[in-house]
């Protein structure tokens, strides 16, 4: 069967931390995918607030964002009360939209990689609009300080 291939960034900007509960484990007794889709998102919105904006405001007041695509890759199994740190890099900017890359570990073990395609969309318009300046310039500050 061909598999979709993530492979790791060189660099992640943004990292926060997460512990695996019980509606996080499937009956497989480890973390769900329908839980990573969770973890990841809440990763994403966390990255947003951190730079003092959100998926519903890149900054310009009218622009958020809307999920185009996702691929996730399972490197290793995560269990109950496991401390994971899910790392963020958001790279390949068009005038459209951007890549949101993921990688979450714990202690330094890869356990998978996420990469979500999101398109700049304009809410009061319902359509896709171009990223904002303020965006890009936000995100290239926080970056530096990292």
């Amino acid at each position: 069967m061909p598999r979709i291939r993530l492979e790791e960034q060189p660099a992640y900007e943004f990292t926060f931390p997460v512990t695996l509960h019980p509606r996080d484990i499937n009956y497989g007794g480890h973390l769900g995918n329908d839980a990573l889709v969770i973890l990841i998102g809440s990763a994403r919105a966390q990255m947003f607030h951190s730079m003092g904006l959100s998926e519903g405001d890149l900054g310009d007041g009218k622009t958020g964002i809307i999920m185009a695509d996702l691929v996730m890759n399972y490197r290793a199994e995560a269990f109950i009360f496991e401390q994971l740190d899910i790392a963020t890099h958001v790279g390949e900017m068009q005038p459209g939209g951007f890549r949101i890359f993921h990688r979450v570990t714990r202690d330094s073990k890869l356990i998978a990689l996420a990469e979500t395609g999101v398109m700049a969309f304009d809410y009061t318009k319902h359509r896709v609009a171009h990223v904002p300046d303020v965006f890009i310039e936000t995100l290239e500050k926080a970056c530096k300080q990292t």
